[in-house]
């Protein structure tokens, strides 16, 4: 994979970032999510930039990010809450940092201040790579959510609330 080129997402990309937001959840470090939304849920309830993919040599789409408002006050219009998620065939090969890269740019450009997330744990390879790109911890939220499927239903789980904020 010695190519990878990060492109704004279109309605195409839809079946790639499902599969990949479906092998995220298998993880279960990835999301609260028992399934991935539908296209139709996801369009609603992300912001339209930024919304990128990256995609391989061939094409083919190997990761996605995506934001949230955090409020629909407008004294929040600037924060979002973003994800990122790689192809399992594709992690460790430095998509996540040229997307997450790509993503903090174009949030900058679209005049987002702050980027936040919140993270399990136990996902110390997202964590490691938000750190590497400007993202501080602001804290842990203990037993935040009691995951509903899978392994670890019935589990409480803690999150990492991490941020990023443009500097100028």
């Amino acid at each position: 994979m010695s190519h990878i080129v990060i492109r704004p997402m279109i309605p195409a990309d839809w079946p790639d970032v499902e599969r990949i937001y479906a092998e995220g959840i298998a993880t279960g470090h990835a999301t609260f999510e028992a399934e991935p939304p539908s296209r139709e849920a996801f369009d609603t309830g992300k912001v339209p930039v930024p919304r990128l993919v990256a995609a391989d040599d061939a094409g083919a789409v190997i990761g996605w990010a995506a934001a949230s408002l955090v409020s629909a006050r407008r004294v929040y219009c600037g924060v979002v809450e973003h994800s990122i998620y790689v192809a399992d065939t594709a992690r460790g090969r430095g998509v996540g940092g040229r997307l997450l890269t790509a993503f903090i740019d174009a949030a900058d450009q679209a005049g987002i201040w702050t980027i936040q997330s919140s993270l399990f744990p136990e996902n110390t390879a997202s964590l490691r790579l938000h750190h590497q790109h400007g993202f501080r911890t602001v804290g842990t939220r203990e037993r935040i959510v009691l995951m509903t499927y899978g392994p670890l239903a019935g589990t409480w789980r803690d999150t990492v609330l991490i941020e990023r904020r443009r500097t100028t």
